[in-house]
């Protein structure tokens, strides 16, 4: 390690630079391709989602370390209340979601304060929502939709020398889950069953 090397959030800024550079220069080569899926355990609202390989620039790339599953359900009292049996605390998707875009919106923060020799000294998001089941029980249309959520905020608590509100605000909006979330985005949906038997001609 150099004797001169520039560090700031845990990052080696030269090393960040060039990374920019080379992805300003090369754009194709820093494209990701993300994945996600996740198995039907058996219970309504219960599956076991699973995380492994992703792309990078075209290349996938897969390792061992790198393969992570989260049993998804939902709240105790509220499954209770709709006639699970055993009904059991699981991580619930909509609070998954939450927590990621959170720390989405940290990492937009912190990446940019990293470039912009920015210190931080406290960072914390918190993000809540007000949802609406109407439409996941089919007691209301899908044309409903945008009903489901109401109120949805991110407040972000950020401490440190030259930290500026403004510039605060921006970094969080590039974050990549605040994209997700605040676009609209277009989910191209694939369902598969099993091939029918052909009937007799």
């Amino acid at each position: 390690m150099s004797d001169h090397q520039r560090t700031a959030h845990g990052v080696d800024l030269e090393t960040l630079e060039g990374f920019a550079e080379h992805a300003a220069a090369n754009p194709e080569a820093v494209q990701l391709g993300l994945e996600a899926a996740a198995t039907y355990e058996g219970t309504a609202a219960h599956s076991l989602a699973r995380i492994d390989s992703y792309d990078l620039g075209g290349e996938t790339i897969a390792r061992d370390t790198r393969e992570y599953t989260v049993p998804y359900g939902a709240w105790k009292e509220v499954l209770d209340a709709g006639g699970w049996v055993g009904a059991t605390d699981r991580l619930e998707p909509i609070e998954a979601a939450l927590s990621a875009l959170a720390a989405c919106i940290n990492v937009g923060i912190t990446i940019n304060a990293a470039a912009n020799d920015v210190d931080v000294d406290h960072l914390r998001t918190r993000v809540r929502t007000d949802f609406d089941p109407a439409v996941l029980f089919s007691l209301a249309d899908l044309d409903a939709s945008d009903s489901v959520y109401r109120n949805l905020t991110a407040d972000v608590e950020i401490e440190g020398e030259d930290v500026d509100e403004n510039r605060v605000d921006e970094w969080a909006r590039r974050a990549p889950v605040y994209t997700l979330v605040s676009l609209a985005q277009d989910v191209e949906m694939t369902v598969s069953t099993p091939a029918e038997v052909g009937g007799d001609d």
